[in-house]
């Protein structure tokens, strides 16, 4: 062993330590490998940063840009009511499985996503499934869609920006498409078969411990005017009454134990738990107070229409661990945050000391003229809104039909993938589909940063002798057995470690060792790299394998091991699947 391939190799194996503690942000680790691999000699400046000008970084933030063009211009605004007009369960789930294969190859799979979470928990809950039941089938079947294209997954690009570095040809717009097809009609069937046991009813457990969608904690201050002065909660009946329950009683900041038996005063703060239809019903009729201001209503200028909407704190969002309090005073809309539910607890301390987490939902008040900058904001994900439909024009079918030259355009090679995302996404914002000042919010750059930083790895892997090294004291080890052992091997490698790590990390880290490998065996390497992109862009086993998890993961009240006892069989369907059918479709 040399010192370098020592050097890549700490490198690496720090690098995979960093991902799967999670104690930093993949883009900032991405970051620290290109940083070391400079200053250590391992690459050179000019390859450092090649990941920045690299096909596959511009392709991935095009797409970005492509998808929100399509989704502002209104071009997906009739999804919600054609899944609105399912008359079963069963239809659901076929209707949303149908569109997301047609619009997740063609768009990156975690924007797909985003823009489906709050159109599936409404439509689901109108045909009787709580949002625990449709999730994860919408996480699954956006990935596996996603394998159907070069474009439809940044882990795609990703292996195939690699293997051309290493000297291959890479692969077409629709390379994937046979054995992409083969194992989503195996992983849809499995879903509707097996999901309706596998996949939790949250409605069915326990209410006070579980997430329930609608069911939110606020505070109400009894008021000079309210009837329940002089009265307890107990002689109130506000349960029975109003389906509101009431979990701590505060009076000039101190705690009263006994919430119920004690006699209201004026000023006193309720904080209630109920749907909350039931908790402006109880405010209205025993005329109290949101214990909240909205500064909107209270500047002293001309009052704007306010609207509701219900927004779940993002993963990776920079609201996490902050203050509730500090958030309304720093949020850059006007807005004011009036209740709070969160995934597997019930709140029982007062909303302005309550440190935000990842999932939890938060019911706001806002002017309705803010509402469409509150849906731009990637920190949150909003669930649903009540605002005035809206008159499109002709910019929903322009943005299709730019998406769909986008994609031609690449299949027939008249143009490379990376000009041509990002001719479509200059053509999208030039016709108003997205405003300009929304271009670079809409890209997801910690995806980009991650690309481009980790880019240089796969380089330093292939010239210090590293790949090679792992080949002959791994995969080498069992080469005697034949390519389909090896094959075999190879995917459950990058199984692994796409559940533990960044998948993209894991890309970058075996396409490599997957090339090495065929020229090992004097094999052709495309199998290998057909392995390595489906095992590593198809990451059912944990949430933390795949951003789509993770994002479905807080909206569907899931806990870790509903994602191990799902998702577990269907990485194995799709290992046996992709063992038997590789060879053939692309043999060695």
């Amino acid at each position: 062993m040399t010192l370098e391939i020592f050097l890549v190799l700490l490198i690496t194996v720090s690098s995979m330590a960093l991902f799967i503690s999670e104690k930093l942000r993949v883009d900032a680790i991405a970051v620290l490998v290109l940083v070391s691999l400079t200053l250590l000699d391992l690459v050179s400046p000019s390859q450092a940063l090649s990941g920045f000008s690299n096909p596959a970084t511009i392709t991935v933030a095009a797409m970005f840009i492509l998808a929100a063009g399509l989704q502002n211009s209104g071009a997906l605004s009739g999804i919600q009511k054609m899944l609105g007009t399912a008359r079963s369960p069963l239809q659901f789930l076929l209707m949303l499985f149908a569109l997301i294969l047609l619009i997740a190859p063609f768009i990156n799979n975690t924007a797909v996503v985003a823009i489906f979470i709050p159109i599936v928990i409404a439509a689901s809950l109108k045909v009787g499934l709580t949002p625990s039941k449709t999730l994860i089938p919408l996480s699954y079947v956006a990935q596996m869609a996603g394998v159907f294209t070069l474009i439809g997954s940044s882990t795609n690009l990703l292996v195939n920006s690699v293997a051309k570095d290493l000297g291959h040809s890479g692969f077409s717009m629709f390379e994937f498409l046979p054995l992409a097809a083969i194992c989503a009609t195996a992983g849809c069937l499995y879903l509707l078969i097996f999901g309706r046991w596998l996949l939790p009813d949250v409605r069915s457990a326990d209410l006070d411990n579980l997430y329930e969608f609608g069911h939110y904690i606020t505070e109400l201050k009894i008021s000079a005017e309210s009837k329940l002065l002089g009265s307890t909660v107990e002689q109130a009946q506000l349960s029975k009454n109003y389906n509101v329950y009431v979990l701590e009683l505060l009076r000039e900041g101190e705690k009263y134990w006994s919430p119920r038996t004690q006699e209201l005063q004026e000023g006193d703060i309720l904080l209630t738990r109920g749907v909350w239809s039931d908790l402006e019903t109880l405010k209205d009729e025993q005329k109290l107070d949101f214990n909240t201001k909205t500064d909107f209503q209270l500047k002293g200028e001309k009052q704007d229409k306010s609207v509701l909407a219900e927004v779940m704190i993002a993963p990776q969002s920079r609201a996490a661990g902050r203050l509730l309090a500090v958030l309304n005073r720093s949020w850059r809309y006007n807005a004011s945050v009036l209740g709070v539910q969160r995934r597997g607890q019930v709140v029982r301390t007062q909303l302005n000391s309550l440190r935000l987490r990842i999932g939890d939902i938060l019911l706001m008040a806002l002017p309705e003229k803010d509402l469409a900058a509150l849906r731009k904001d990637k920190s949150v994900i909003v669930i649903s809104q009540r605002e005035a439909s809206l008159d499109y024009g002709w910019r929903a079918p322009f943005a299709v039909a730019v998406m769909a030259a986008v994609v031609t355009i690449a299949a027939l090679g008249w143009l490379p993938i990376a000009l041509s995302a990002l001719t479509g996404a200059v053509v999208m914002t030039l016709a108003g589909c997205i405003h300009a000042d929304d271009v670079y919010e809409s890209t997801d750059w910690s995806i980009v940063i991650l690309i481009a930083g980790l880019l240089p790895l796969g380089i330093a892997m292939s010239s210090s002798g590293a790949a090679q090294f792992l080949v002959d004291n791994s995969i080498g080890l069992v080469s005697h057995l034949g390519p389909h052992v090896v094959l075999a091997a190879l995917y459950l490698m990058a199984l692994a470690l796409g559940e533990l790590m960044s998948n993209s990390a894991a890309a970058v880290l075996l396409t490599p060792i997957g090339f090495s490998t065929a020229q090992l065996m004097g094999a052709d390497p495309t199998p290998f790299l057909i392995a390595i992109t489906f095992a590593a862009s198809t990451s059912f086993m944990t949430p933390v394998g795949y951003q789509t998890n993770m994002m479905v993961y807080s909206a569907g009240g899931y806990k870790f091991s509903d994602f191990i006892k799902i998702g577990l069989p269907l990485n194995m369907i799709f290992w046996v699947l992709g063992v038997i059918f590789i060879p053939m479709f692309w043999p060695f």
